[in-house]
C-alpha cells in the first residue's frame, strides 16, 4: 500500500482510483487479474459438469476466502486444506464441508476437530489416514470425547518413493478393516490418493504411471466395497492436484460400487494459473481431450508481479526490484510484459526474444537482457510466476486488477 495511507475498510480499496500503470502503488506488486480469474473458476466448473466430477479445490494455494466463496459460488463441492492452521483459519470463516487431505496427527488437533463436529452438526469434514497407528489414535479419542457421530476418514493410497499413504493393496486392506472395527467412532468414508508428484522418463511414461496408481486406488475401493468396510451412504473416490485432474476424472468416474459414488477432484492451481508449469500442464490436458468444444481456449495466467528496473550496471544487465520474498522460486518467474510510465504507452507492451532471468537474491531479480533493449531505471516490468500457492503466501493482501490495470478491489490471505 502507499506510505502515509489513512486506514480504510479493504472492501473499499476499489474507491480509491488507483492505477498500477499509473504507478499509484509501491512496486514490488503483485496483482490478481480479474477478469482471469473469474474466467477460470466457471471454465473449471463446465470441465467437471462434462465428465460428471465434483472438486474440492485446494484451499492451501490462496488461502483466500474471499476466493474460496468464489470457488464455492461456482459449484465447488467442499474445501479442501492441509494444515490445523489452514482448517481454524476456514472454520473462523465458516465453511462447513471440509477435505483435510494429510493426517489429523496430535492430541490438540484431533480433540479440535472432534469439538467442531459435536458444537456445529452441519460441519461434513474429512481427513486422511494410512496406518494402523493413526487410526487407533483417532478411535482412542473419537471414544473418549463420544460427540455422537463419526469421524469421517478417507484411506490413502500412496506409491513407492511418494509422500504418505498405503503402498500395497495388503496394507490398505490391514487399515481400512481396522477403521471398520471402530465403527462408529471412525466411518471409512472413502478412498484418497495423490498423483500429482509421479515423475516417470518421459511424459508417456509418466502418464502411464499416473494412470496405474489410478487403477490401484479403484481396486482398493472395490475391494473395500466388497468386504463390506465401507460404512458411509455415499463413497468418496478422491485424488487430483493440478496437472492430472483430467484423468483422474476419466479414471475414477468409471468405477461402479454397490453404493453411491462421489469422485472428488482437488486442483487448487487451476483458479490462477500460473505462466510455468500449470500452462504447460494445461496444453497436456487439452492434448488429452482434443473434443472440448468451447472449453478449448483453457485456463489463463491470473497472476503477475510488477517491479522496477532500478540498475543497469553492466551491458546486458538489468537489476529489477523483486526477489525471493515476492514471489514463487520452484522456477524462476517470467518476464512477459513492460511499461515505461508518462511515455504514451496504450498499455503494457510484450517483451521479446532474448531475456531471460537469470537469478533471485532476497530483494533483487537479476535480468539478461538484449544489448539493444530499451529499458530505463524506471521502466515496470511485469513478471509471470511459477507455483502460485509459494507467490500467494508471500503476500498478505492482494490487489485485484481489470484489463486496464484499475485496482477494482483486493483480496486477503491468512497464511
Amino acid at each position: 500500500m502507499p506510505g502515509r495511507l489513512e486506514p480504510f475498510e479493504l472492501a473499499d480499496i476499489g474507491c480509491k482510483g488507483w492505477n498500477v500503470l499509473a504507478e499509484d502503488l509501491p512496486l514490488p506488486l503483485a496483482v490478481l487479474k480479474k477478469e482471469a480469474v473469474v474466467r477460470n473458476s466457471k471454465w473449471m466448473q463446465d470441465f467437471l459438469a462434462l465428465t460428471g466430477t465434483r472438486i474440492a479445490p485446494h484451499g492451501k494455494t490462496s488461502m483466500s476466502p474471499q476466493l474460496f466463496d468464489l470457488q464455492l459460488a461456482d459449484g465447488a463441492w467442499a474445501l479442501t486444506l492441509s494444515t490445523p492452521h489452514q482448517l481454524q483459519v476456514a472454520r473462523a470463516f465458516g465453511y462447513k464441508r471440509i477435505v483435510l487431505a494429510n493426517q489429523l496427527v496430535g492430541r490438540n488437533s484431533i480433540r479440535y476437530v472432534l469439538e467442531e463436529l459435536r458444537d456445529d452438526g452441519d460441519f461434513d469434514f474429512y481427513c486422511l489416514v494410512d496406518s494402523i497407528a493413526l487410526v487407533e489414535r483417532l478411535a482412542q479419542e473419537a471414544r473418549e470425547m463420544n460427540i455422537g457421530r463419526p469421524l469421517k476418514v478417507l484411506l490413502e493410497c500412496g506409491y513407492t518413493g511418494g509422500r504418505t499413504g498405503c503402498r500395497t493393496i495388503a496394507q490398505c486392506m490391514e487399515v481400512a478393516a481396522s477403521i471398520r472395527s471402530f465403527f462408529p467412532h471412525l466411518e471409512l468414508a472413502g478412498i484418497e490418493g495423490f498423483e500429482g508428484l509421479i515423475i516417470e522418463n518421459g511424459y508417456e511414461a509418466t502418464l502411464r504411471g499416473v494412470r496405474a496408481f489410478l487403477s490401484f486406488v479403484k481396486e482398493v475401493a472395490m475391494r473395500c466395497d466388497e468386504e463390506s468396510l465401507f460404512t458411509s451412504e455415499t463413497v468418496i473416490l478422491s485424488a487430483g492436484g493440478s496437472k492430472f485432474y483430467d484423468v483422474v476424472a476419466a479414471e475414477l468416474t468409471g468405477i461402479r460400487l454397490s453404493r453411491k459414488t462421489t469422485t472428488v477432484t482437488r486442483s487448487g492451481c487451476y483458479l490462477t494459473q500460473d505462466s510455468v508449469q500449470y500452462t504447460a500442464s494445461d496444453a497436456e490436458v487439452h492434448f488429452r481431450n482434443p473434443n472440448l468444444g468451447p472449453l478449448a481456449a483453457g485456463l489463463r495466467p491470473a497472476i503477475e508481479v510488477w517491479a522496477y528496473v532500478q540498475s543497469r550496471p553492466e551491458p546486458g544487465l538489468v537489476v529489477a526490484t523483486m526477489g525471493k520474498r515476492d514471489v514463487s522460486t520452484d522456477h524462476l518467474p517470467l518476464l512477459e510484459k513492460w511499461f515505461r510510465p508518462k511515455a504514451g504507452m496504450s498499455g503494457p507492451a510484450p517483451v521479446a526474444d532474448g531475456y531471460k532471468v537469470l537469478g533471485m537474491n532476497d530483494q533483487h531479480l537479476k535480468l539478461e537482457v538484449p544489448l539493444e533493449s530499451p529499458f530505463q531505471v524506471g521502466d515496470m516490468l511485469g513478471f509471470g510466476v511459477d507455483h502460485p500457492c509459494l507467490t500467494f503466501d508471500k503476500w498478505r493482501v492482494m490487489v485485484v486488477i481489470n484489463e486496464q490495470y484499475d485496482v477494482v478491489e483486493a483480496v486477503q490471505t491468512y497464511f
